[in-house]
């Protein structure tokens, strides 16, 4: 009888821990079905938002063609003008909506105001960190983007950025560069670049003058995401671009230039820094912040703490190629969200922009000095000037309101 009791007993606490565990499991069922249902519902609404806005009025607007090698050309005898916007971190998931509309406000208002002929965007367009953006969908925020600029009629392109997918995230790089190359979009210029070459969206895009003379060549790389050491990128330890890539651009610049009869000046674009703007900052900043013989400070500020330019952890040869072809006269880079500043390392100018990030720098939303965008002027001789442009001007009109944040300064120790 006593066994009899016990297992009675047992029996009762296993049948109210099976009801425990049942109300636990339908919470979660439910907890997950309103989280999807939410992200569903507000990205659907930021898409919507994306389609407010009004399409950018660009009097004679320049319209790419593509060459006989396949690589989309502008023509025109007159200054071209690109915008570079960087780290857009669109988290597009159900903890991110808000501060996603943000970063589409900031991103139309200026691509509305400058009215550049290509806007180059260095990586980081989504951001599907769980904790942060509540979803691990790196293709929502991609869609949200390219929604928009489709809307404001404005050519882009992009780079990948370590963010763009993350080895967690559910689509990986090449679905990535699929969705921007072969959605059918009408102004996105992005092309997924070689098969045999390492990296997604490797592509140059020239401009030329009505003499069909090339005058500037853009090129644009992926600079890989993690080492191997560090996939999830927990430790900060970034990869560097490939040889082959290296090589690529060797070979598209002889090409380019034994094609056009001379050779041809050009800027390059990439998210994660290359070391050499890490050598650059140090002598720099070890000469007492003063110019040297190698580097000068051209503007901006490194906002950045602790390593301050978090560069590739290994080695390259891209810097010493584009010194040995001088075509490249300068590269310009995303990734480290507060620092801004250019400068020129032997002879070659490596330049920070500012970012919009809302999302992935905690606090970063209510900061307003590293928020804004690069504006690059080509002349028709193939030189350039660069200017940071802050987002928080008011020859910036937003459609919708724009936050109040705190201009934050800063100082070098």
């Amino acid at each position: 009888m006593k066994g009899y009791k016990s297992m009675k007993k047992n029996r009762a606490k296993n049948k109210k821990a099976k009801k425990i565990l049942g109300i636990i499991a339908l919470i979660f069922v439910l907890f997950v079905c309103a989280t999807v249902a939410a992200t569903v519902i507000g990205n659907n609404a930021n898409i919507k938002k994306a389609n407010t806005f009004e399409t950018v009025q660009i009097e004679n607007q320049l319209v790419p063609q593509k060459d006989e090698n396949g690589n989309w050309t502008f023509t025109t005898d007159k200054e071209f003008k690109v915008m570079q916007l960087t780290d857009i971190h669109i988290g597009g998931g159900w903890m991110s909506l808000s501060k996603d509309a943000k970063a589409l406000n900031a991103v139309a208002a200026m691509v509305t105001a400058e009215k550049p002929d290509l806007v180059v965007v260095t990586g980081d367009i989504a951001y599907p960190v769980p904790f942060q953006a509540g979803t691990f969908n790196n293709l929502s925020g991609a869609k949200i983007f390219a929604e928009l600029m489709e809307k404001l009629g404005v050519y882009w392109t992009v780079t990948l950025g370590n963010h763009d997918s993350e080895i967690y995230s559910y689509y990986g790089r090449e679905k990535i560069s699929n969705f921007y190359a072969k959605s059918g979009f009408t102004y996105c210029l992005y092309q997924p670049g070689p098969d045999d070459v390492d990296g997604y969206g490797n592509h140059v895009i020239n401009v030329k003058n009505s003499a069909g003379k090339i005058t500037q060549s853009i090129y644009m790389l992926d600079s890989q995401a993690y080492t191997k050491d560090d996939p999830f990128g927990f430790r900060w330890l970034y990869d560097n671009v490939h040889e082959n890539q290296v090589e690529w651009y060797k070979k598209t610049v002889k090409q380019i230039g034994d094609e056009n009869g001379a050779p041809v000046n050009s800027l390059m674009f990439m998210h994660i820094p290359l070391t050499e703007l890490n050598d650059a900052w140090f002598e720099y900043a070890d000469n007492g912040y003063q110019n040297t013989e190698n580097v000068e400070l051209v503007y901006g500020v490194a906002g950045e703490k602790d390593k301050v330019v978090y560069c590739g952890v290994g080695e390259d040869n891209l810097f010493e190629t584009i010194l040995e072809l001088d075509s490249t006269k300068a590269v310009f880079f995303g990734h480290d969200h507060k620092n801004n500043f250019a400068a020129k390392y032997k002879g070659i100018q490596l330049s920070y922009s500012y970012s919009v990030d809302y999302l992935a720098y905690i606090g970063i939303s209510k900061e307003g000095e590293q928020r804004g965008c690069t504006i690059i002027n080509v002349k028709p001789d193939g030189s350039f000037v660069s200017h940071l442009e802050n987002y928080y001007q008011d020859k910036y009109v937003t459609l919708y309101e724009k936050e109040e944040v705190t201009m934050q300064e800063v100082t070098y120790n």
